[in-house]
């Protein structure tokens, strides 16, 4: 994998505290380019702010420990886990799309409130997931990369913490390369499909909920 010089979406460069005359640290020290996602930009909205009159609190996707971390996943294999040289996200992967989940349902104007936690310790639904797939697949050539995420959502009733629904989002796209910039293109484009899924099953739940 190759480092693109430019950054792409959101770019800074990260240099982490050591001291240059202790040679063990020279690694940490290394800069790092950090990347971030975007939300979707062309979800539907509704005419009317907070039209569902419903709160909702997102937490965070759980994932297992290859995936809880801020570097940028690559599989050349099925059974291998690497991360992309002098590369991270600005924050974890679960963290991350948290953030992406509550710019994107909060972008269709259609809910109340939508928070990582419920207003006055309760509210109305509670989005949970698991995060099972998020990283750059290698193909046997060893050229061509495609990006996947995987995403098992529920969506759960505060009241009575019965589940509404459940939904699993998998979703794919092919890097034009395997240069950085344009695997983590891949990846923006990968996760802006998965969340207009997620939010198109959530909010159609929630609505069928309102009249009922």
């Amino acid at each position: 994998m190759t480092l693109f010089p430019k950054a792409f979406l959101v770019a800074a460069t990260m240099t982490l505290a050591g001291c240059s005359a202790i040679s063990s640290l020279t690694d940490a020290t290394t800069p790092l380019q950090a990347y971030e996602l975007r939300a979707p930009a062309d979800l539907p909205a509704p005419a009317v702010r907070g039209s569902l009159r419903r709160e909702l609190a997102i937490e965070a996707p759980t994932t297992g420990g290859a995936l809880d971390t801020d570097r940028i996943m690559i599989r050349p294999g099925p059974f291998e886990a690497q991360y992309l040289p002098e590369a991270r996200w600005t924050d974890t992967a679960p963290v991350m799309l948290q953030t992406l989940m509550l710019r994107s349902f909060e972008d269709t104007n259609a809910l109340r409130y939508v928070g990582r936690r419920p207003l006055g310790g309760s509210g109305d639904y509670v989005l949970v997931s698991e995060l099972t797939d998020f990283q750059a697949e290698l193909a046997p050539d060893g050229e061509a990369v495609t990006t996947r995420v995987r995403l098992v959502a529920r969506l759960v009733r505060e009241s009575d913490s019965s589940i509404l629904g459940s939904r699993t989002i998998n979703t794919v796209a092919a890097a034009t390369s395997s240069d950085t910039q344009d695997v983590v293109e891949s990846f923006d484009r990968a996760t802006s499909a998965a969340l207009k899924d997620l939010v198109g099953w959530a909010v159609g739940l929630m609505g069928l909920r309102v009249s009922g």
